[in-house]
């Protein structure tokens, strides 16, 4: 095999071990707000619409069906504090696409992929609007996103995107070495502060009426929908609700149907100190567009407002089981190679120093973007398997979600990226086995110009290729 830039650029170790000597595990964003609590739920109550989960999905539900019919009484109800688990932890990517970019959209649904993409650009319209109407201080910066190529042959695949930029172009918006073409995409991608979100959602839900109840993990849902629906909690405090939808997403879901149909994939993220007036000039990045590069095993990276790098991905991690457990928060591996993978794109900012260092469990399905259904004849509705891509996303499913709970067919729930499922994963060990044979053939593939091997080919054609 071949080798990428990562290695034949590859920093010295001292380089390395000085930028992360003192660094904090401790997720940036959770670090950088101030909470407001929530009160458990403490007793049983009742409600029209009932949300399971704090994270963006269960937040924008809560708001959509405030929005939608103010006097419904929602409640929310979040195991453990809003927004601490994937809406704390991302990269604070707010792309337009519902369907993991347009490749993985056309190749599945061919004949909506242009409807979708509509649908996606609406979507975050609407997201940038509510963010204006309620005065909601996120950070948004509607910057776009530049895909760049770090390896010759990825240069051709950027070639025949819209807002391509040659090698010179390209360098005159950020100042990396190892770019050598990029293609901005100027309107699909807005920046935000991930923690920001989720906190100004849970506000704005609160003061158009919303109940928030957390530390109230739902243990069991009660009712075949013939009639209302019981959500049990741990502390045994019901609520008895109309209609509930579940928006747990990477944890076990309370419908046994969909156990199979994720899995939880860890994602390693890096943030910096703020950089240097120096420093900063020394990348360009003026224009402060989210950054991708281009293999199979991609990186992402993005500016905050106080002007840190965050710089995360590459690694996609799953441990047998498929449990989300915090001891698999913290590995070394992962963040050193982040690191050295830094060094090699900025070699101009060594000395710079990692501040924190965390990770993230994605809901990762086998067709890389979310899916929707209900059970219990109507009343539960569901979306779950954003894999990675749910910052924006999970608005659409809000109202996905909401439409089905109607009762009444709508545009989003005739789309057959709505109706169909996608394949479920194995049940160990062959899960672990399989994930683990398609980590090591995308590696493969990067160090093979792009090439995808037959094992990644045959996943491709039965729809269960990877995407990290």
């Amino acid at each position: 095999m071949g080798t990428t830039v990562f290695e034949r650029r590859r920093p010295a170790d001292a380089v390395i071990d000085a930028s992360l000597r003192d660094t904090t595990f401790s997720v940036f964003w959770l670090d950088d707000v101030e909470r407001v609590s929530h009160a458990s739920l403490t007793e049983s109550i009742t409600a029209d619409l009932a949300v399971v989960g704090g994270g963006y999905a269960g937040l924008w539900t809560a708001v959509r069906a405030k929005e939608r019919d103010p006097g419904r009484r929602v409640v929310l109800l979040e195991a453990s504090r809003i927004a601490w688990a994937a809406s704390g932890r991302n990269g604070g990517f707010c792309e337009a696409s519902l369907t993991h970019g347009h490749e993985n959209g056309v190749t599945r649904w061919p004949d909506e992929i242009d409807r979708l993409e509509e649908l996606g650009h609406e979507n975050l319209d609407g997201i940038e609007q509510t963010v204006k109407r309620y005065d909601m201080d996120v950070d948004f910066e509607r910057t776009g996103q530049l895909a760049v190529a770090v390896e010759p042959h990825q240069v051709e695949w950027l070639r025949e995107e819209d807002g391509f930029l040659d090698r010179e172009a390209v360098q005159a918006e950020v100042h990396s070495d190892t770019f050598l073409a990029g293609a901005w995409e100027r309107e699909g991608c807005a920046l935000v502060h991930p923690a920001k979100l989720g906190l100004e959602l849970a506000r704005v839900a609160a003061e158009l009426g919303v109940e928030i109840y957390e530390q109230s993990l739902v243990r069991e849902i009660v009712g075949d929908g013939s009639s209302a629906i019981t959500l049990v909690t741990r502390d045994g405090a019901q609520v008895r609700a109309d209609a509930v939808a579940l928006a747990t997403n990477v944890f076990p879901s309370l419908l046994k149907r969909n156990r199979l149909m994720t899995v939880p994939v860890y994602d390693y993220v890096l943030m910096t100190e703020p950089l240097t007036d120096e420093q900063l000039a020394s990348i360009g990045w003026s224009n402060r567009q989210g950054l991708a590069d281009s293999a199979n095993q991609f990186h992402y990276y993005r500016l905050t407002a106080d002007n840190r790098i965050l710089f995360g991905g590459y690694d996609a991690v799953y441990h047998f089981g498929g449990k989300v457990r915090p001891e698999y928060e913290d590995r070394a591996e992962s963040h050193r190679k982040l690191a050295s993978h830094f060094f090699t794109t900025f070699p101009q900012l060594e000395g710079l120093r990692f501040t924190h260092r965390w990770a993230g469990a994605i809901d990762s399905s086998s067709r890389f973007c979310a899916f929707f259904g209900t059970a219990r004849k109507g009343r539960v509705a569901y979306a779950t398997g954003f894999t990675g891509l749910g910052v924006g996303a999970a608005r659409f499913a809000a109202d996905v979600m909401l439409d089905k709970l109607s009762g009444e067919p709508t545009e989003r729930t005739e789309l057959a990226m709505v109706r169909e499922k996608p394949i479920p994963f194995p049940p160990e060990p062959v899960a672990s086995i399989g994930v683990n044979l398609v980590r090591a053939a995308m590696n493969r593939a990067d160090h093979n110009e792009g090439r995808r091997n037959l094992f990644l080919k045959t996943l491709d054609a039965v729809g269960m290729g990877f995407d990290s």
